[in-house]
């Protein structure tokens, strides 16, 4: 299907960063009386809002601080300002929407600062300038659906016709719930937790493209 709008996570879909922020979380969370080696860390908690995984660590033992959330994103921003990548096939896909006329933009759980950092380091924050959508400003977050519904209303676009790109399962289910296709982005490792949600996983985000219908021409 050819979707009337694309809408893209943003941490490890548009941009890796993942792998740091998790890092960071891992080593925070041991300091607070809750190991977790970085694999552990990342199944138990990508997709989430740090609400979310305050609520998580804590039920799962760690002494967290009343003031947590803020300390942890100021210790996740000072590494993400250190830098990170786009994700592969990112560049080259945005170009092949842009060539087909197709709009997009990102809805994260993050906040607006976070994406400033991360899209910013990466060169992507100019070109989707108006086109984010963050659960912080919102006040909706992912497994929730009304995040990628409001995104889908804003741009004018029917939730039947848009399609989601995510590397979660708590994405993944917001996209299954909104009545959004789901593109599950699983580059390395198990794809059974996306695939179990709803997700066609996809390894590359050179996949995209020709799944929904764009010619060679519109993806170079």
């Amino acid at each position: 299907m050819r979707p009337d709008l694309v809408i893209f996570d943003c941490d490890g879909v548009l941009v890796d960063s993942e792998t740091v922020s998790n890092r960071i979380l891992s080593e925070n969370l041991a300091r607070h009386g809750l190991t977790m080696t970085l694999a552990q860390t990342m199944d138990t908690f990508v997709g989430r809002s740090m609400t979310g995984v305050q609520d998580i660590a804590r039920a799962m033992g760690a002494d967290l601080p009343a003031d947590w959330i803020d300390l942890i994103y100021d210790e996740i921003y000072a590494a993400l300002r250190q830098g990170v990548d786009v994700i592969a096939g990112i560049p080259a896909l945005l170009d092949a929407l842009d060539a087909a006329g197709i709009p997009y933009c990102v809805a994260s759980n993050g906040s607006d600062e976070k994406m400033d950092i991360t899209l910013g380091a990466t060169g992507l924050a100019a070109r989707l300038e108006g086109r984010r959508y963050s659960a912080h400003a919102l006040g909706v977050s992912k497994p929730d659906p009304d995040l990628f519904l409001i995104a889908a209303s804003r741009n004018g676009a029917d939730p039947s016709r848009c399609l989601v790109i995510e590397d979660s399962p708590s994405g993944a289910i917001a996209a299954r719930r909104a009545g959004m296709a789901c593109l599950g982005y699983v580059p390395e490792g198990h794809e059974d937790r996306l695939s179990a949600e709803g997700a066609t996983v996809i390894r590359h985000m050179d996949a995209v493209a020709p799944h929904i219908g764009l010619t060679p021409a519109q993806s170079v």
